[in-house]
């Protein structure tokens, strides 16, 4: 479904990221893990068209999306929920997800889209008419990923979803991650929480200093010697 091959990202002399190639099959999880600094952040930003590769290139379902501006990779149907998840705080709940349905066909679907994210996040149900930026932490990245849906993306990418949130509610976003995808959405994920992304992914690829180090199926990463003692803390 989405196919990177060999891309490289620089901000202006710095290099960011080396022949960095992955792809994710429809109706799949995976998780690009890492540490800080590693990457992961400029690769979704360089997929989702918010930065230009220096080369290589990005294929979603046969079309290239590098050669394209941001808001029309999400006419393509896919979707970035940013890391911090950059809400609009001063507007309400409901006017934020309103706002992710700003393509034609979204606007065209937008009240069954909102009931379906009312029915995956009822508090969100509960608090439509509050401002976005009086909502906890765990209610802002449901929004987060709210506004994301309402575009009807095929494909969704999640910036460190758990990043700032409490364990409980961590569970909670990846067990909403777990359901949509059981109903058929693909997904990408960016976590700097191992073994929880790599618990939820079907395949995940480390990223370490801009290069794709270690790739395989998630369970198997979780036991590879490298990832045991540099990101899950067992010698």
């Amino acid at each position: 479904m989405l196919q990177v091959k060999n891309i490289n990202v620089s901000y202006g002399l710095a290099k960011v990221l080396w022949d960095v190639s992955f792809g994710v099959r429809e109706k799949e999880i995976v998780a690009i893990v890492g540490s800080n600094g590693a990457g992961k952040s400029t690769t979704l930003k360089a997929l989702s068209g918010l930065i230009r590769l220096t080369s290589g290139s990005v294929e979603f379902q046969g079309e290239r999306l590098d050669q394209i501006p941001g808001y029309q990779v999400v006419e393509k149907q896919v979707s970035l929920i940013p890391e911090g998840r950059r809400l609009f705080p001063f507007s309400s709940v409901l006017a934020n997800l309103e706002l992710g349905a700003y393509t034609k066909r979204a606007r065209q679907n937008s009240q069954s889209s909102l009931g379906n994210v009312f029915e995956l996040f009822p508090v969100l149900k509960e608090r439509q008419g509050q401002l976005a930026g009086t909502l906890s932490g765990g209610e802002q990245q449901m929004l987060a990923i709210g506004r994301g849906l309402m575009s009807m993306p095929k494909l969704i990418m999640l910036d460190e979803p758990s990043l700032g949130l409490a364990p409980i509610v961590v569970l909670k976003v990846l067990d909403v991650l777990q359901k949509l995808n059981e109903r058929g959405l693909t997904i990408l994920l960016v976590e700097q929480n191992v073994q929880s992304a790599l618990n939820l992914g079907h395949r995940g690829y480390v990223l370490e200093n801009g290069r794709v180090v270690l790739e395989g199926a998630g369970k198997e990463l979780q036991e590879n010697p490298h990832v045991k003692e540099a990101y899950l803390g067992i010698a």
